[in-house]
């Protein structure tokens, strides 16, 4: 029975409800998912909604980011170049959509970093088309459009120390984030991070700061 009302609240929900929980659900799976199987089947259940969501809503902005985060971390977790490529041109579409978005901006920018800090920066543009250059750029915007969210100079520092641990600009973005706003379950996860992140950063063991940097990321759990 459970089953059926399930389905029948998936059918009156509004899209924006039904996005605004997968982002939630996506962020737990992010950050608190220990099993890769089972973080790829909370994914996929996610994207499946997500799409659902689009087509009674084709235009639905929240549903196409939910959509195009759900495939980016299975292509973290899968190392699928054709999700990779997918979740891009998405967030592409995304931040171009609307300019002025910071989650897109900064979902477009960690695609980018993410890429060079699994591959490096030569094999990510060869392989993907991925850049630093416009991936920290991406960022920038972000955190300039944020107003004042933890979310976006938390993410940055976090993305800087992955690829550079001897990032010049990260410390002040880690100060940032520990004084930003959490309006979101997300945004206190990463204040959180960026706090501990801040307090290595200040010892100097380039390693372990590069290594937790790596670790505090979203599905940085998994190897």
């Amino acid at each position: 029975m459970f089953r059926y009302l399930a389905a029948a609240a998936l059918l009156i929900a509004p899209a924006s409800a039904l996005a605004e929980s997968g982002r939630e659900q996506l962020t737990q799976t992010a950050f608190a998912a220990r099993d890769k199987t089972v973080a790829l089947a909370q994914i996929a259940s996610v994207e499946a909604a997500a799409t659902a969501s689009l087509a009674r809503a084709p235009g639905d902005s929240e549903a196409q980011m939910t959509r195009a985060m759900a495939v980016s971390y299975r292509a973290k977790l899968t190392h699928s170049r054709s999700d990779a490529l997918t979740a891009k041109a998405e967030f592409e579409a995304l931040a171009a959509k609307n300019p002025r978005d910071a989650e897109a901006q900064a979902a477009l920018g960690a695609w980018h970093l993410n890429a060079v800090e699994a591959l490096g920066g030569f094999a990510a543009r060869a392989a993907l088309g991925a850049r630093k250059p416009i991936g920290l750029v991406a960022l920038d915007r972000a955190i300039a459009l944020g107003g004042g969210r933890a979310l976006f100079p938390g993410l940055a520092a976090l993305l800087r120390l992955a690829i550079d641990p001897t990032d010049a600009t990260a410390p002040a973005l880690l100060d940032a984030a520990s004084r930003g706003a959490t309006p979101t379950t997300l945004d206190r996860l990463i204040q959180r991070r960026a706090v501990q992140m801040a307090t290595v950063v200040k010892g100097g063991d380039t390693r372990l700061v590069q290594a937790l940097a790596k670790r505090l990321l979203p599905l940085g759990q998994f190897k």
